[in-house]
Order: C-alpha cells, then structure tokens, then sequence
C-alpha cells in the first residue's frame, strides 16, 4: 500500500481514483464494509482504492478536552488499512488552519485535483469541511459539477446494535471485550515494549512483563484472560492492569503472565490481544490469598483461552514509524 503524507498529498497523484473519507478509529467491521465497496468499485471502473484519513484525530485540535482516546494508534491503524487491501491511504495532517478549508475547496483541490477522484464512498450522515458543513448533498451537487459519482453506505451492524468507534471505545472502557471484539472483528490490542518494573511477581513465582504502550485506550484495571505475541510467538497469557493495591499503591501498570514461557523478554516489543475480562483488581492481605488467587486467574485463563478463535487475533505491534 502506498502511503501520501505531508505536500505529495497536493501533487496531482492519480488520474482517476474510488475514494472514500474518515477518521476510522478502531477499523471495525463497519470501517471494513466502507473498504469492501472501495474495492469493489476499484475493481469495476479499473482505478485505484484510496482511502483518505487525518492525523491526528480533528478534535484532538479542535477541542482537546472532547478528543477520545482512540482505539487504534496511527501505526495500527496503518496495518488494518493496508490489511484491507487499500491501494493508496492519504494522511492529512490536521491543523487549526487545515481545519479552515471548506468542505467545496477539500473536495475540489485535495480530493479531485490531486487524487482525481472518480467515485466516492462515504458512511451514513457522515459530514467533513469547515465547521463540518460538506454532507451528502454537498458531494452530491459537486460530483455533478466535476464529474464523480456518490454512493453512500448505511449503517452496519447486527440486531439492534450499530458498529461504530464510540460504541466500541464504551465498551472497552466499561470491560466489555467479548461485546466490543463483536464490533471490532478481532480481539482489542495493546502494542508496546517490554521495561523493568517492580518484580514483585517473580519473588513468589509468577514474573510479569511490564509494558508501556503508546496505545491510548487501555481496559479498565481488572485481571484478563489475553493472547500475546512475542516475535512471531502466540502465547497465552494473564494481564493484570491496576496499581497493585496488595503491595501499596503505586503506578498503573499492564503487566503480563505468559503461560508456559521462559526467557527474555526485556526491550522486546509484543502485543496483547484483550478475550475476556477475568475479575477486578483486589488488595489481598495475606500473600497465600493472593497466590491463591492468580493459580484461579490461571486456571480460568487456560479454560477460556482453550476457545479462543485465533481468526480474532490481530498482533499488532506498534513498530513503524509515521509515515513510512
């Protein structure tokens, strides 16, 4: 997948392209029925898929204090995207003054002249531009003056429940993993590397990874039944997030228990896939309860991970830097 960031973006890049907008935090299933007629219609009219999308996120500019903390890093969402079989993604930077173009100027200079676009695929009631004032009609009245089609895709999702961003992001926060991987199309990941802690864990014989991430949506703290990758590794494992109450408050950590494993594993970089949610964080007064306790977490971890549908797992490391 070719990547356009910073002035390529303004160059005339394509003589003719299917495009389609958004923020696309999370890439969820409804993100990949917008990708699926992409190409499709890539496909039909014999031109490039592109998909065009913004960093950072508008409102992280716009309102800071509104701005979600997002599903995906930039880097992951990359993976998804190429992942989907996208032939061109254009990252435009956002900006106070980007933020300014009119939605007719956007469509006219950035989206015509320099991608040539030919067709669109926008969701349902989605809006862009200044103030957010280009809709449907907006791109309906220009693709008449400037010579590309429309089509608009309607809400996705199953039952009662509609697939989107914010729903996915409420149910991670709130610890629902099974209910937001029903959204997502695979398990809820959290990338980053491997750094010393307090090795509390490894004095009464479960050693735990420590990871920072760069990853901005993290489960509520609680015990969970995880998938991890080490290299090119699946392992099972236990995460704990919390501040390790039982041995005085200290810092909000993740911290992982991998099954079955010895080694290394500092400076490493390795993704943990969130299944299910075990139990809250607990302060134990006794240390055999607490040993008790994570051989239970253990157990069930192995119990449920037995199941586990390895379609689901998508390890994705944050490693590439932007824009490459």
């Amino acid at each position: 997948m070719h990547i356009l960031t910073g002035s390529d973006i303004f160059n005339k890049n394509f003589e003719g392209s299917v495009v389609t907008i958004g923020n696309f935090d999370g890439i969820h299933r409804g993100h990949g029925e917008i990708f699926r007629h992409l190409k499709l219609q890539s496909a039909r009219l014999g031109l490039p898929s592109v998909v065009v999308t913004f960093e950072p996120h508008p409102l992280a500019v716009l309102a800071p204090e509104a701005a979600p903390a997002l599903i995906t890093t930039y880097n992951q969402k990359v993976a998804l995207i190429a992942e989907a079989g996208i032939d061109c993604l254009t990252v435009i930077e956002f900006t106070a003054a980007f933020s300014r173009m009119t939605a007719e100027s956007f469509v006219r200079d950035v989206l015509c002249r320099a991608l040539g676009m030919r067709h669109i695929i926008i969701g349902h009631d989605y809006a862009f531009g200044r103030e957010r004032q280009g809709n449907y009609e907006t791109l309906a009245r220009l693709g008449a003056e400037c010579g590309f089609s429309l089509q608009d895709i309607e809400p996705v999702g199953e039952g009662d429940t509609i697939f989107s961003s914010s729903l996915a992001r409420r149910l991670i926060s709130s610890g629902d993993l099974p209910a937001a991987t029903a959204i997502l199309g695979r398990y809820h990941v959290i990338s980053g590397q491997v750094v010393h802690g307090r090795q509390i864990g490894s004095k009464f014989g479960f050693p735990t990874a420590n990871i920072t991430t760069r990853n901005e949506l993290i489960p509520p703290d609680g015990v969970y039944a995880v998938m991890v990758c080490v290299d090119d590794t699946l392992l099972q494992g236990a995460c704990s997030i919390g501040t390790n109450p039982t041995f005085g408050e200290g810092e909000r950590t993740i911290e992982v228990f991998l099954l079955d494993f010895s080694g290394q594993l500092y400076d490493r970089a390795i993704a943990i896939c969130f299944v299910q949610r075990l139990r809250e964080v607990r302060k134990f007064f006794d240390i055999n309860d607490l040993i008790r306790a994570i051989e239970g977490d253990i157990a069930m971890t192995r119990e449920i991970l037995s199941g586990v549908n390895r379609d689901l797992i998508k390890p994705l490391l944050d490693v590439m830097p932007f824009g490459s």
